[in-house]
């Protein structure tokens, strides 16, 4: 994302968006002379700014979900 998508998808504006990268609070990396951002490490920072945490995910591989066919 650029930094208006990411800016609006935290809900703040561009120019705190823009300090906050610079700063390094939020992750972010620099394209050339632009900021951007991946949706996914926003939304992890965002967990864990938080405190949510995400159980996590056993997977048992003797249980299998059934197959279903296209028709």
């Amino acid at each position: 994302m650029d930094i208006r998508q990411a800016a609006e998808y935290l809900g703040i504006s561009g120019d705190t968006l823009y300090r906050y990268a610079s700063e390094g609070f939020v992750p972010a990396f620099k394209l050339g002379n632009r900021w951007r951002f991946r949706k996914s490490l926003l939304d992890n920072w965002m967990d864990e700014k938080s405190g949510v945490v995400a159980p996590p995910v056993a997977v048992d591989p003797a249980v299998k979900k059934p197959v279903v066919r296209a028709r």
